[in-house]
């Protein structure tokens, strides 16, 4: 393989390296690559971003976004095994390697879904329900997100290539942003490979994504109010880049997740013999050994009781013993090399460091032995597991951090000494529990909560099924308070929601409705010309309604629905009981006698567009029916998602209502329509 160059994708083209750095293999100290960005015009790559990619961008609703995003996974599935064999460069082994690539397209496959489920199909999210403002409620308020108007400059970390890269891209395009990805350089030529790949799709509209392969330059400065800075790294590194005068100036918005000092604890009750102990022991061993520790969640402070330290220390040093060091690619090999012979070099200056008032335990650096490569031309360095003998003097333990297969055992006396320690290290990404009882569990999260960005309790019963410490998931927040950084990362629709402006709207029913796209009541209704249920959902019309005939309920139906479900509440059959509920006048209607009844009233009963009554959100009894009493039903087409060629998701707004006008209940019916 020849050194490859790696080019910088900028305003729709490539460009070649100027002023380039060499770049190393993690396995055998060769240059394999060169990347320098001299040749980049900054301003106009954030320019095209913004002139070009976003506008495309934001003329898609979030469920063509959310199309696109499958596509891309799909297609970069297809070829993953291309990046497999750069990814051993990197000193990853073949796990490692699924890690970042496969956990990478899995978060794109989940952004998607995730977009197309919990997003509307339209261009406005609605955050919350709507605020009543005026007692009439002609003047309402309500709050919504729509994208920024920028670029995103997302500034990765070298220990994830491909992950880092599209852990950041999902939102930010499902969003409607289009983002300029920076990487480290040290395994930058696997995520320029990766990217070449999404530009040759096709898939993503073009200034939606582009690449810096070597220095950012000058493009912090060309930065502003409707841009975003999501960065990865180091503490220094993000303290550096925030406080550049531009961005402090023009207030733009910096997400940053930075290392820290994760910790674990071993539970009181945990025991030697337990499940949560021999499940401790296998976590803290991957968390040192996988990705070589390279990873910005894996454990540093193993905190344990303190008479278990000793057998913590026997349990973890065995397991070890057993880890085969080598060239990531044979597949003996169960650790491979740190990303460079820097990172190896800083691992081992901090385990110095640690090492001052830390008694190493296992791992010696200059006794290693390396399958298939050589040690002194690699970057390998043995997992070293240290014993902190105190904990509550030790300053250097919970404050530096060797990023590589480096932890260290502490004792604690009782679980809020454990906690301490933990809260110790000033802010972490995750710290995890292992502990069968349910008390001990709240007692951290109530203790740790405010420390942590996530928290992870495993035990017996989550099994094999628990994704780990280590594993953050699209689906969750990955981020922490203090040290690491105060940002958040993915979580769902709230790591889009990091790229969108939330506002707030105040007007008029049919203003809101107009903005949203969701019928909001009040505004004007649109009298149905045939029973909706008869119109397919390309044709229903939001706001579409229909009011039914009335209809009494009487006290024989109350008691035939009582008797028929067995519901025979007192306030339904004993007069006298139901008249002394403050709530009641005397026996009043079930109110799933009522929703009953509404559906007799408003459903067409033949065959048509409606395919499923699925499920009715935000069910409300608000006012008593008693016998003798009539409804009758407002039904309104709320929202329309289109689910997929075939059908659609229609969200109806559903009022009963009583001889006097007033408001007995509300819903929301769920349909799918073809």
């Amino acid at each position: 393989m020849g050194i490859m160059r790696l080019e910088s994708f900028a305003s729709g083209a490539w460009v070649a390296p100027v002023d380039a750095r060499p770049i190393l293999s993690a396995v055998s100290g060769e240059v394999i690559a060169e990347a320098g960005s001299g040749a980049v015009d900054f301003a106009a790559m954030a320019d095209h971003a913004r002139s070009v990619g976003g506008p495309a961008l934001r003329a898609m609703t979030f469920h063509e976004r959310a199309h696109r995003l499958k596509s891309l996974a799909q297609y970069l599935n297809e070829r993953r095994e291309t990046l497999y064999t750069l990814s051993y460069q990197t000193g990853a082994t073949k796990p490692d390697s699924m890690i970042d690539i496969d956990g990478g397209i899995a978060t794109l496959f989940v952004y998607s879904s995730k977009g197309r489920r919990e997003m509307p199909d339209g261009h406005v999210y609605v955050d919350g329900g709507i605020e009543p403002l005026s007692r009439s409620g002609s003047f309402l308020g309500r709050h919504i997100c729509t994208p920024l108007q920028g670029v995103a400059v997302h500034i990765n970390a070298f220990n994830f290539p491909v992950w880092g890269m599209l852990e950041k891209l999902s939102p930010t395009l499902l969003a409607g942003v289009p983002a300029i990805v920076k990487p480290a350089t040290a395994t930058a030529y696997l995520t320029e490979a990766c990217f070449r790949l999404m530009i040759d799709s096709g898939i993503v509209p073009d200034g939606a994504i582009q690449l810096v392969a070597g220095g950012t330059g000058d493009l912090l400065d060309q930065l502003g109010g409707q841009d975003v800075v999501s960065f990865t790294g180091s503490a220094d590194t993000a303290t550096m880049l925030r406080s550049k005068a531009n961005l402090v100036e023009n207030a733009v918005r910096f997400v940053a997740e930075q290392d820290s000092l994760n910790a674990t604890i071993l539970g009181p009750d945990a025991a030697p013999g337990t499940p949560e102990f021999d499940a401790f022991v296998r976590e803290v061993v991957k968390e040192m050994t996988v990705k070589a520790g390279q990873k910005c969640t894996a454990i540093r402070r193993i905190i344990v009781p303190d008479d278990r330290q000793g057998a913590v220390i026997e349990a973890l040093s065995e397991k070890l013993a057993k880890t085969v060091i080598g060239d990531p690619a044979l597949e003996t090999t169960r650790m491979g090399a740190l990303a460079s012979r820097d990172e190896r070099a800083d691992v081992l200056e901090k385990a110095a460091l640690i090492g001052r008032e830390c008694d190493r335990v296992f791992g010696d650096p200059d006794r290693l032995d390396v399958d298939g490569a050589d040690p002194d031309k690699g970057a390998f360095v043995p997992p070293m597991l240290f014993r902190c003998a105190d904990p509550d003097a030790a300053t250097v333990v919970h404050s530096v951090e060797a990023f590589g297969p480096v932890s260290t055992v502490m004792g604690y006396r009782d679980l809020d000494h454990a906690v301490a320690l933990a809260n110790r290290g000033q802010g972490s990404l995750v710290a995890s529990v292992f502990t069968h009882d349910p008390a001990v569990a709240r007692d951290v999260a109530l203790g740790a909560g405010a420390y942590h960005g996530r928290l992870y309790f495993a035990n017996r019963d989550t099994g094999k099924e628990a994704t780990g410490h280590g594993s953050p998931l699209p689906h969750m927040v990955h981020g922490g308070p203090g040290r690491a950084g105060g940002g958040e990362e993915m979580g769902g629709v709230r790591g889009v929601l990091h790229y969108m402006q939330r506002t707030a709207i105040q007007g008029s029913p049919e203003i809101l409705t107009a903005i949203t796209g969701s019928w909001v009541p009040g505004a004007p209704e649109i009298e149905a010309r045939v029973h909706p249920f008869r119109t397919r959902f390309d044709d229903l019309q939001i706001g579409e309604t229909i009011h039914t005939d009335a209809r009494e309920v009487t006290l024989a139906d109350i008691e035939h629905f009582a008797n028929f479900t067995g519901d025979t509440f007192y306030a339904h059959m004993d007069e006298e009981a139901a008249a002394a509920n403050p709530f009641f006048p005397g026996r009043v209607a079930h109110g799933y006698l009522l929703l009953s009844f509404a559906a007799g009233l408003f459903v067409d009963p033949d065959p048509g567009p409606v395919l499923a009554n699925y499920g009715l959100d935000n069910l409300r009894f608000q006012k008593p029916v008693s016998p003798g009493d009539t409804i009758r039903v407002r039904l309104t087409v709320k929202e329309k998602t289109r689910r997929n060629a075939q059908y659609g998701e229609v969200r109806w707004d559903v009022a009963l209502i009583n001889q006097n006008r007033e408001q007995v209940a509300s819903y929301e019916l769920l349909t799918m329509n073809e």
